[in-house]
């Protein structure tokens, strides 16, 4: 590969990252147009239009062979269970946050997560942690204690997203599946109960989906596009830049969170909040300082 295709493949992986980060810095916004349908039933809808679209993009992408070959693996099909519980728990937290007012409390969340797995790799792979990575881990323990402290009570929104998406990259770490194909078995697996569900609330006559019109029908149904998108575009960039620009644009999404929660919803920050987000972001741009180090150092 001469050095311009290296170039435009670079740039096309780094446009695909950052649109990734922006779908998920931007998704509260999406949330909030599904109103009035509940959280759960949001969640099914995702889950269930997620499928649909996955079951689409693993056939045109020729991907059969690799989703069978997941599906007939005992043991991978025991981590990928419970990567679907994991994930549920992800997007139901979020889901019902971001419409109940809590929006900068998730980009707390996401801001601690790469930390929070960082962490889980040492307490459970037995990594070793660098110096300047203790230090991030350390300042967002002193700040989520900091806040707990302070505020009466722990943040459990971004404690809760932050363990839950940690546990679900460790888990699928230990898959070793491929994205398409782990998240097609995942939702496949979630599909009959969350499918359940939406009839019993159509038994109810609680469906939102059926009871609001065909506009918020129709933004119900995109649910899956927006949940598969950006993780396809998440892919692309994978493959094609270094993980450590990966890492750096991640900080994208929850900057996003916090600004469209404070600027957009008005959400409010007393100080101890802002002390508590200052030293989180401390933390993170250590972590990142020293990912780009690294990088360089084995680089050169």
């Amino acid at each position: 590969m001469n050095t311009a295709e290296q170039r435009s493949r670079y740039n096309s992986g780094l446009l695909a990252g950052v649109g990734a980060y922006l779908i998920w810095g931007v998704v509260p916004l999406y949330w909030q147009l599904l109103k009035p349908a509940s959280a759960p039933e949001i969640l099914a809808h995702r889950v269930v239009w997620s499928l649909g679209l996955l079951l689409v993009i693993v056939y045109f992408r020729n991907l059969m062979n690799e989703v069978k070959a997941a599906f007939f693996n005992k043991q991978k099909m025991i981590l990928l269970f419970f990567a679907s519980i994991l994930i549920t728990i992800n997007w139901g937290v979020f889901i019902w946050a971001v419409n109940n007012g809590h929006v900068i409390e998730t980009s707390l969340g996401y801001f601690i997560n790469p930390l929070v797995s960082v962490a889980l790799g040492v307490i459970v792979l037995k990594e070793r942690l660098r110096t300047l990575q203790k230090v991030a881990v350390a300042l967002t323990f002193v700040a989520v204690t900091f806040l707990t402290i302070t505020l009466g009570h722990p943040p459990y929104i971004a404690l809760s997203l932050a363990f839950s998406f940690g546990f679900y990259g460790l888990v699928k770490k230990m898959a070793n599946v491929d994205a398409i194909p782990s998240l097609t078995i995942e939702t496949l697996m979630l599909t009959p109960f969350f499918s359940a569900f939406l009839f019993y609330l159509n038994s109810k006559n609680d469906l939102s989906f059926v009871n609001h019109g065909p506009t918020h029908s129709f933004w119900l149904a995109t649910a899956g596009v927006v949940t598969v998108i950006p993780l396809l575009l998440f892919g692309t960039a994978v493959v094609r830049i270094p993980l450590v620009v990966i890492g750096l644009l991640q900080a994208l999404g929850p900057i996003l969170q916090f600004l469209i929660g404070y600027f957009a919803f008005n959400e409010p920050m007393v100080t101890a909040r802002w002390i508590g987000f200052l030293i989180v972001w401390l933390a993170v741009s250590v972590f990142s300082y020293d990912a780009v180090r690294t990088y360089r150092i084995n680089k050169y």
